[in-house]
């Protein structure tokens, strides 16, 4: 098994590398990790290598720079071939509001990161997956959405639009992919406990574990499912979000709690 991940120095992504870790340690397997911060990939590859003797290949670098992503991609190509799924997991999430010119930078780099991302992630690994499906090897590219993509959320405006954005190419992708017998995955999690959870001063109903949440995902992603709300609570409450009037949207998000906007070290 050979898995490519972005966003893999905390949180989801970094649990992600832990569970596939986990389920084929001791193998010839292979894991490539990409994130911003080397100090926290170094660490998480020592982990990988040490205790559970799995191949690990570190790629400290930002998502927005596609050029940087698709030298990482062809290196981890050469040294251990074509991965069997890779994991867009890189994403970032503040309180924006459009009335304060402040926050424009923010609004980009939300947008760069949470749609191009996937973009610049998955673009440099499709031609090698589809010779690797015609030599008869299995290929996946998983996207890490949000339940916040599926209505708008007041002071979340970048965030959700970013989520909403990525349901939808990713479900365009899927459809693209799937003549050749690419599968593609879309993950649409609640609320994960996170360092970018952590931040929250407010009620999050059926906060799940990071290391949960993993365990989960990736039994998504081996049974193919094409779009998944983890966890399941919250896919009857995506269910009921996507039907509701938008007058009683806008009524019920009235006084709904707010992301703070804070100045996070990504802009």
């Amino acid at each position: 098994m050979k898995v490519f991940i972005t966003g893999a120095s905390s949180g989801i992504g970094e649990a992600l590398a832990i569970e596939y870790a986990k389920r084929y340690k001791n193998t010839d397997s292979a894991i490539g990790l990409i994130a911003r911060r080397s100090e926290h990939l170094q660490k998480l590859q020592s982990t990988l290598q040490t205790t559970y003797k799995i191949k690990c290949a570190i790629y400290p670098l930002d998502v927005r720079d596609n050029a940087a992503l698709a030298a990482a991609a062809a290196d981890f190509m050469q040294q251990h071939g074509t991965p069997n799924v890779v994991v867009a997991c890189a994403g970032v999430s503040r309180g924006t509001l459009t009335e304060h010119v402040e926050d424009i930078a923010a609004f980009q780099a939300i947008m760069d990161i949470n749609v191009m991302g996937l973009v610049h992630t998955f673009q440099p690994f499709i031609a090698a997956m589809r010779r690797a499906v015609q030599n008869g090897e299995v290929a996946q590219l998983v996207g890490i959405a949000s339940v916040a993509g599926i209505r708008g959320l007041p002071g979340a405006g970048a965030y959700s639009a970013s989520k909403a954005a990525a349901i939808s190419y990713l479900e365009s992708l899927r459809v693209e992919m799937a003549r050749d017998n690419i599968t593609v995955t879309t993950i649409a999690p609640g609320y994960i406990r996170t360092p970018m959870t952590d931040v929250n001063h407010y009620k999050m109903p059926f906060l799940m574990n990071a290391d949960v949440a993993a365990t989960k995902f990736v039994n998504a992603i081996e049974h193919k499912r094409r779009f998944v709300v983890i966890p399941w609570q919250m896919g009857w409450v995506a269910r009921f979000m996507r039907f509701v009037p938008p007058i009683l949207w806008d009524f019920a998000m009235k006084k709904a709690p707010q992301k703070s906007r804070a100045n996070w070290d990504w802009l």
